[in-house]
């Protein structure tokens, strides 16, 4: 067997043994990077261990341990609820504040996962007070967190550039942002008329006020620091790793934030996923296996089917494995393959976005980290809970997701995500 194709099916093996046996993929990617290059004896420990990014490894943990600090320092807790006092009981701007806060809180650092868990927790009282459906404001929050997870100091956007940097490929995370946005703006839309949100009245009253809300000394800092974090990123070209831990050792030294507790709020698991997988693909990259792959992947493709193809490959496996960790390090390094192939006539800005919009909508799915939240926000309801059985929900979220896939690629075939090029 051409050792190539034998390092992709091992890839494939460890991601599905993961799925099956509910183990971290990271692991099990190490392990079988040792098999694969003790095993075949072309690869010695430095080879192998040469595939654990240094530099990813900094900028996850950077970044996570600071904004453990900042949300356990409760800061963005109390914006968010000013920002939902104080528009709340404008009740037609409630979705796109429900979709805004998703998005803001992810885009700010966080990535994906913590944001999904704000916004629910914004949007399940907002149902209450507005008489909105409960479903309806949730996803439109998770939606909100499928595009802000790709801005440049994520750890979900600085895992794509470091990939397409690898294969000298410059995608502005400005072109991801806005083709995120067009397809989760379709998707909320459809989401609004499904759930009739067009019958909702303003309310005569409103319990949520603002006037009661003040900020502490420490949160202001704490809120001063993300501010300092951003600028030393965008303007003076820091590492955003680095930057991190700059903010979060200041935070700390003030007091601000607990050394422990932070320590703590790191998700570890999800740092040896990601950086686990990149030390077997970096094998499976040296023998060949990502170019069999996209070989393989071209085959099936035309230029005007490259963006829905791509995009749908990509939420097939989301549904199965995690984006972040699985998809995203497996499809990307075959994009400038993938576009060489097709005759450089697809945008690779295109293929680029499909890959990191499917997987993320995927994520509605109540096997996935999303629409496990939506289901835990109205099954910890004590309304929602009885009115919406987990079963019935289960089903719905589902079909969201499958439905959700199945409009996109209709988008990406229709050529949408060529757009911003």
């Amino acid at each position: 067997m051409d050792i190539g194709l034998a390092a992709l099916l091992l890839l494939l093996f460890t991601v599905l043994v993961g799925f099956v046996r509910k183990l971290n993929v990271g692991l099990l990617a190490i392990a079988g990077a040792v098999i694969l290059g003790y095993g075949t004896g072309l690869f010695k420990g430095s080879k192998i261990i040469a595939g654990f990014s240094a530099n990813l490894f900094m900028i996850l943990l950077g970044i996570t341990l600071f904004f453990g600090i900042i949300q356990s320092n409760g800061c963005i807790e109390l914006s968010m609820r000013k920002l939902v006092g104080l528009f709340g009981r404008h009740v037609w701007l409630v979705p796109p504040l429900v979709y805004g806060v998703g998005f803001v809180f992810a885009a700010i650092g966080p990535g994906c996962v913590p944001a999904m868990a704000f916004a629910a927790a914004v949007a399940v009282p907002l149902a209450h007070e507005t008489g909105y459906h409960p479903i309806m404001l949730l996803l439109l929050g998770n939606l909100g967190t499928y595009c802000g997870r790709f801005s440049p100091i994520t750890p979900e956007g600085v895992l794509i550039q470091e990939i397409l940097g690898k294969q000298g490929i410059m995608v502005p995370n400005s072109i991801l942002l806005l083709d995120t946005f067009l397809g989760t703006l379709v998707l909320a839309v459809l989401v609004f008329f499904f759930y009739k949100g067009y019958q909702i009245k303003a309310p005569e009253k409103t319990s949520r006020t603002v006037d009661d809300l003040h900020y502490t000394t420490a949160q202001l800092i704490a809120l001063g620091s993300v501010a300092v974090m951003i600028l030393l990123v965008l303007k003076l070209g820091m590492n955003v790793g680095l930057a991190s831990f700059l903010m979060a050792a200041l935070l700390i030294l003030l007091g601000i934030g607990d050394e422990k507790t932070a320590f703590k709020s790191v998700p570890w698991s999800t740092l040896i996923m990601v950086c686990g997988v990149g030390v077997l693909m970096n094998l499976v990259i040296a023998t060949g296996g990502i170019n069999l792959l996209a070989q393989a992947i071209s085959k099936a493709m035309t230029p005007s089917t490259a963006g829905a193809l791509m995009g749908l490959l990509a939420g097939v496996m989301s549904w199965f494995s995690s984006a972040i960790g699985v998809v995203f390090p497996t499809l990307l390094p075959t994009v400038g393959l993938v576009g060489e192939n097709l005759g450089g006539t697809v945008p690779l800005s295109e293929l680029v976005s499909v890959v990191a919009l499917f997987a993320s909508v995927a994520g509605l799915s109540p096997a996935s980290t999303g629409g496990a939240v939506i289901m835990g926000a109205c099954g910890t309801d004590a309304e929602y809970g009885k009115k919406y059985p987990a079963e019935k929900l289960f089903l719905e979220l589902l079909l969201w997701a499958i439905g959700s896939i199945g409009l996109l690629t209709l988008l990406a075939f229709l050529g949408l995500f060529r757009i911003f090029v």
